[in-house]
Order: structure tokens, then C-alpha cells, then sequence
């Protein structure tokens, strides 16, 4: 298992500060979306409680295969997330005292509710053992599959056979206690996680026309992003562009609806400007000049851009949206939503493993860091390499050619210094 295919989540999250006492499996699964931003499909979840009156602290989830024949390696992956679990929460300063773990899963084509909840019944079981084999026992896992939920701890679902049979309903959207107390807070409805995943994915009919427009990109910027000189010029026109664009999503109003927001914000872009930007961005100079749009005035319309921008990677240029989507991930930290910059993390990880700005952020998030400290040091490396640059140029060294570091965007194994 490899770091992308996980994600640590801090103390923190959106409902922090909700005074809400929950009684019941019921609630708990109705509380999991909220507790997380996102309702998470496909995955196992690990929650922390802490003290007597069971508070709720770090979250660990990991996506849930749907081949049965991978669920011979959980013995394995159960042990791994248990101990993520509690080595994070003994670095923030507390033991669990218990867990409560969730598996989220819908049914596949021609299989029935109930039948996911046995079908992840070994899962549950080896998540039980891991837990208990460091002395934090689960004192509760949840299946939730089809709109409804079972206990794998209290097979008799208190007392109704019929209920332990088909499992009881998830309450409606906006109707539990926590829905109705986040709503008080105006924390909006959390999406699905294959929601957040599709808005940052190649989608849509245009495919071709987007990796046409990447062909010719790489032919005519490629060479020039080799050579020291013209590679200076092709950062500038990359910042410019992605000034401009950056301007006409400010003046495009926000909509909330993100069905009509996503085509919109795409028409926004021309092919071969975004193929610039694109191919542009995988320059960590480049990269360094944008980041900084991540101020209340511009996140709105760069967390959009970035957005629009990974989803114009498709076919041979897939990895070029990790760059892309570290900014979409840095943009929704820096503005709060942590939900959106875990997924968006995550994603770029998928992408490119290696992604070394995507791999500090999601480390930054994972341990709870405020994002000024990231800022301050981004800043701080930005300026040495400026430094550096400039005695460069003035060494014996300075010709013209390709310079230390600089590698091809059209080599997906070392991508420009990322």
C-alpha cells in the first residue's frame, strides 16, 4: 500500500465546535459525512473517541476494493490502518480509548444491500482483531450500503430481527441532529466523494480535442522549456496566461451547482491556452509564481481554474493534472475546505506518486499544520532559488542549455521539477 491511497485526517474537522450528543449506531451513521465533508464511497473509515464521554478525534480511511480476491491481503492493510490511527492520535497527545470503524460500500450490479453488508463481514472482522491486537478496542462497525446500515457488534440491531436482516434506514438527507446543528453553523451539505473525484477528472466529449491541443503544445513549448533562456520566457507566458484566466473566472459569478458550474468554468478556456498552462505548470518556477493566489479575494476563482485545468489531462497526459491538483488541494486548504484539499491531494498522489508538492501538503494537512507555516516556507525556498539563480547566471556555467533540474514535460517518468 502506498501513502496516495490513504489519507490521514487530523483532529479537526468541519463540524468541530458542534455541541452534539449522539445516541446510537443510527446516529453515528448518519454523523459520518459530516464528520468527514464528504459522504465516503468505497472506503473503510477508522474514527477515534477519546475519553469517557467518547469525543471525537483523528479519522483514517482507505478506499475499499470491490474484488473479493483482495480482501486476502486485509489481514495486512487492517493492521496498517489501525496503527495509522493511533500513532496519530498519540502525536497529537492522546490514546484512543476506543474506535468506531465504518464500511461504505454500495451495492454492485445484481447484488443486494444485505448482501454487501456479509460480503464485508471478514473486512469488519479483521479491523476488529487489528484494533484490539493495540488495546483500543472497535466499539462499534457500521456497514452502509443502499441507504441503509447494519452492526456487525450488535447482530441483533436492538432486538428487531427484521432490522438485523434488511438493516435500517439512513435518516434523510438534512434531517439528523448533526445535519440540522451544521445547518444552524451554515456548514452546507456534504457532497459524495465520487462527486468531489469527478470534478477534478477528464470527462465530457471533448477528450480529443484536449489532448490534440496538448500534442501541439508539447511540440512547440518542449524545446523551448529545455533551453535556459526561452524556458524563462515560456514561466512568464505561463504566469501571464493563468493571470488572465484567473480574471475571467473572478468576473464568471459562482454557482453552486456544480453540474452547471464545471461546464461553465470550462467554456471559460480556450484549447491551446490551457494546453500552455498545463505544460506550463509542471515547471516548479511556474508553479512557485501561482501559488500564491491563494488570498479570499482569488481562491474562489483559482480553486476553479485549477479545477478546469486537471480536467483537460486525459489519455497520455493524465499525470500532468498532479501538478494541478496540488494547487486545487493547497487553494482548499488555505480557504478551510479540507474536505476538497484531502481528495484533491489524494487524486494527485494517484497521479504521480512522486509529486513532491502534493506529498508536502499532504503531509502539512495530515498533521494539522496552520497553511501559513507552508506559505512562509514556500516563500523562503522560493527566494533561495532566486538567489541561486542569479549566481548562476553571473558564474562560468551561465551559457544558455539545459540547466540543472530542468527535465522534459514530455518524459511522464521525471516530470519538471515537481
Amino acid at each position: 500500500m502506498t501513502q496516495s491511497n490513504e489519507m490521514y485526517h487530523g483532529e479537526s474537522s468541519p463540524v468541530e465546535g458542534l455541541k452534539v450528543v449522539l445516541s446510537g449506531p443510527g446516529e453515528l451513521a448518519d454523523a459520518l459525512p459530516f464528520l468527514m465533508g464528504y459522504h465516503p464511497t468505497d472506503s473503510v473509515v477508522l474514527l477515534a473517541l477519546h475519553g469517557e464521554e467518547g469525543r471525537f478525534g483523528g479519522r483514517v480511511r482507505i478506499a475499499l476494493p470491490r474484488a473479493p480476491e483482495v480482501f486476502r491481503e486485509w489481514p495486512d492493510v487492517a493492521r496498517h490502518l489501525a496503527g495509522c490511527l493511533v500513532d496519530g492520535s498519540l502525536r497529537r497527545g492522546g490514546r484512543p480509548a476506543a474506535i468506531v470503524a465504518f464500511l461504505c460500500q454500495d451495492p454492485r450490479e445484481g447484488e443486494h444491500p444485505p448482501e454487501v453488508k456479509e460480503r464485508l463481514r471478514p473486512v469488519a472482522q479483521q479491523l476488529r482483531v487489528a484494533c484490539g491486537a493495540l488495546d483500543v478496542p472497535v466499539v462499534e462497525a457500521l456497514c452502509l450500503s443502499g441507504g441503509r446500515w447494519w452492526s456487525y457488534c450488535r447482530p441483533e440491531q436492538e432486538g428487531d430481527p427484521a432490522v438485523a436482516d434488511e438493516g435500517a434506514p439512513l435518516a434523510p438527507p438534512g434531517t439528523s441532529a448533526l445535519a440540522a446543528a451544521a445547518a444552524y453553523a451554515g456548514i452546507p451539505m456534504p457532497s459524495s466523494l465520487r462527486d468531489l473525484e469527478a470534478r477534478l477528472r477528464p470527462a465530457g466529449s471533448r477528450a480529443a480535442a484536449h489532448e490534440a491541443a496538448l500534442d501541439l503544445a508539447c511540440a512547440r513549448l518542449v524545446p523551448r522549456m529545455l533551453d535556459r533562456a526561452a524556458g524563462a520566457l515560456v514561466t512568464e507566458r505561463t504566469v501571464e496566461l493563468a493571470r488572465a484566466a484567473l480574471d475571467a473566472f473572478a468576473a464568471a459569478p459562482p454557482i453552486s451547482d456544480a453540474a452547471l458550474s464545471d461546464p461553465r468554468d470550462d467554456a471559460l478556456l480556450a484549447d491551446d491556452e490551457a494546453a500552455e498552462m498545463i505544460l506550463g505548470l509542471q515547471d516548479r518556477e511556474a508553479r512557485d509564481r501561482v501559488v500564491e493566489w491563494a488570498d479570499p479575494q482569488r481562491a474562489g476563482a483559482a480553486v476553479r481554474l485549477w479545477r478546469a485545468l486537471a480536467r483537460r489531462c486525459p489519455g497520455p497526459y493524465t499525470e500532468h493534472a498532479a501538478a494541478l491538483l496540488a494547487l486545487t488541494g493547497w487553494v482548499a486548504w488555505c480557504s478551510g475546505d479540507e474536505a476538497e484539499a484531502r481528495v484533491a491531494l489524494h487524486t494527485a498522489l494517484e497521479l504521480e506518486p512522486h509529486c513532491s508538492f502534493a506529498l508536502l501538503l499532504q503531509h502539512a494537512v495530515s498533521q494539522g499544520l496552520d497553511p501559513e507555516v507552508v506559505r512562509r516556507a514556500l516563500r523562503g525556498t522560493r527566494r533561495r532559488r532566486v538567489v541561486e539563480a542569479a549566481t548562476a547566471r553571473r558564474g562560468p556555467s551561465g551559457a544558455a542549455g539545459r540547466g540543472p533540474g530542468r527535465r522534459s514535460p514530455g518524459d511522464r517518468r521525471a516530470r519538471i521539477r515537481r
